[in-house]
């Protein structure tokens, strides 16, 4: 077994220890031992099945009828005991299996959208596609692992019961077929096992890309169409089907060679036990039927010696799948998402009102200062302002402010996440009920179809209801409403949350100016405290403090009602 092999069967245990450890361990063992009984008894059948076939065909050879129909009975029998065998053992397979994708989906899940991991791996482009990640790799990695167990367990099954069968007829023909299968695996596997891994792995990122590229044209196709990108969008879908047929067509030429090799040892199997058995069965020393009989057990025996020979094209596809989950599963480690040792961070506490004190903040990957020594208060009921040219750092801030950054150095005290909502630019809309947009992110939370009604009427959307055909139906919301009207929206899941503070970055960059101060005026009636992100001057009377932010992280603190726009901050 080579470096491959032992790196493979590692990593793969490592993958599949937790759930045969976890809560539902007792049913994933007790399903488990009822396939091996159940693969018992299928090899059991297959010797039963191969001996009457060597013994109707002998009958038939010395033309006695009465042992040839004697057999068949045998035969018919035989199929009525191990048919229900044959059916229970792949729906047991299967079963466990599904249990398995389930238990090791949720698992992934729940760490994929911990920690805000969905998020920050977007800063590691090595990571691609997690999306098929979760719903293909898994779903291939729990059949397949479970599929080559139990195909190994099958095979040292047959290797027993059928070397003693193949002993008795030809003990020459069980060393024979020991040195020709180890041969043959290891001639397989150092010519063909890595290279082929590798290109399985490649094919699967190749085919998520040229996915990807589809499914965004779709999600933005008013935008392509509108600048006229038909061509650009074309070229770039055709650059990833190229590296898609590209990989594929390396692939397939790789796939031949193996064909080569394959299909000659599956032949020339075919005739080496009546080589071996036919002076034997000549001389009359055997009966016809044992060639048969000798066959099928040196098939048997030979399927189980060249498991991995005949399997190298799914166990590549299977390294493939197993790398990107352990890759995938690493970077979601908490450790792994933390900067090198010696890189600073910026301290969070939970406190009641937000603070930045000696803020140095940094982008993700520490190459730029954004934003210098800040110290400023934000007290309940003192809303801030943030502006300043563009790429300065404003909504950078913000994404410090709602724990999406931490590179850096200094603390920031804030409320904790029930408290703090945050609104951006492009307002996001998820895919279900109107009742479902405005109660997010809190789905399990009741309102009243009342207080929903009068909180549209605040955001100026009274006829939101009518048009969605009521609260409870289903729709895509991204599809059926404009920019402003899904950012009035956000601003009524504001007023339904109560939040501490609101963070608003451009919020309602897309709302004419009437509209603008309307909603503002609503959220200043309430409780909430504001911190915003605008370019807009006629925000500033409703907020108490002006945050400037200067070149080369500078800033300045300005109280509101003696702040001025400058025609560079507009």
């Amino acid at each position: 077994m080579n470096k491959l092999d032992l790196s493979l069967l590692r990593r793969s245990l490592a993958l599949a220890k937790p759930y045969w450890f976890s809560a539902e361990k007792r049913q994933a063992r007790w399903l488990l031992v009822l396939i091996v009984l159940l693969l018992l008894g299928d090899t059991e059948f297959n010797v039963l099945f191969n001996e009457q076939s060597g013994e109707f065909t002998s009958a038939l050879a010395a033309r006695d009828a009465a042992r040839f129909w004697h057999s068949i009975r045998i035969f018919f029998g035989l199929i009525l005991a191990a048919v229900p065998i044959y059916a229970c053992y792949y729906y047991v397979r299967d079963r466990l299996a599904l249990n398995w994708r389930r238990w090791l989906s949720n698992s992934y899940l729940e760490r994929y959208f911990g920690n805000h991991s969905f998020y920050k791996l977007l800063a590691r482009p090595e990571i691609d596609n997690p999306d098929q990640r979760i719903s293909e790799d898994i779903a291939s990695f729990t059949q397949q692992s479970l599929t080559f167990l139990l195909i190994v367990t099958s095979g040292l099954f047959q290797l027993l019961a059928f070397s003693r069968v193949l002993w008795s007829i030809s003990g020459y023909l069980v060393f024979f077929l020991i040195v020709y299968a180890t041969v043959g695996t290891l001639v397989t596997f150092g010519v063909f096992g890595e290279k082929m891994s590798f290109l399985y792995f490649n094919q699967r990122r190749r085919e998520a890309d040229f996915r990807f590229g589809l499914v965004r044209i779709r999600e933005n196709a008013e935008a392509i169409a509108l600048y006229h990108g038909e061509r650009q969008e074309l070229a770039q879908v055709r650059r990833y089907f190229g590296e898609l047929f590209a990989n594929s067509l390396m692939l397939i030429r790789w796939q031949l060679r193996l064909n080569f090799f394959q299909y000659t040892q599956s032949l020339l199997m075919i005739m080496l036990p009546s080589i071996v058995i036919a002076p034997r069965v000549l001389s009359g020393e055997l009966e016809v039927g044992r060639i048969v009989q000798a066959e099928g057990a040196f098939a048997a025996i030979m399927a189980a010696l060249t498991l991995l020979l005949n399997n190298v094209e799914y166990l590549s596809r299977f390294a493939a799948g197993v790398n990107r989950l352990d890759t995938f599963a690493d970077s979601m480690k908490p450790e792994y998402q933390q900067p090198d040792p010696g890189r600073s961070r910026i301290v969070t506490r939970k406190g009641e009102h937000l603070r930045f004190e000696d803020i140095t903040l940094q982008t993700p990957d520490y190459e730029r200062t954004l934003v210098k020594g800040l110290n400023v208060s934000v007290p309940p009921g003192e809303g801030l302002m943030i502006v300043g040219e563009s790429g300065l750092g404003k909504s950078s801030l913000l994404r410090l402010t709602a724990g999406l950054w931490d590179a850096g150095a200094g603390m920031i005290e804030r409320p904790g996440p029930e408290d703090i909502l945050f609104l951006p630019q492009h307002a996001y809309t998820i895919v279900g009920s109107l009742r479902g947009q405005l109660v997010y992110p809190n789905l399990e939370r009741t309102v009243s179809d009342e207080e929903l009604r009068e909180v549209l009427e605040r955001v100026n959307l009274p006829d939101l209801v009518e048009r969605s055909g009521g609260f409870d139906i289903e729709f895509d919301f991204e599809k059926i409403l404009s920019v402003g009207e899904r950012q009035r929206l956000a601003f009524a899941r504001v007023l339904l949350k109560h939040p501490r503070y609101v963070l608003l970055d451009e919020a309602t960059s897309a709302l004419d100016h009437e509209n603008e101060a309307a909603l503002y005026r609503q959220l200043i009636s309430t409780s909430t405290t504001l911190v915003s992100v605008s370019h807009h001057p006629a925000l500033v009377k409703f907020h108490s403090q002006v945050l400037e932010l200067t070149a080369d992280g500078g800033w300045r603190l300005h109280a509101a009602s003696d702040f001025r726009f400058t025609e560079e901050l507009l």
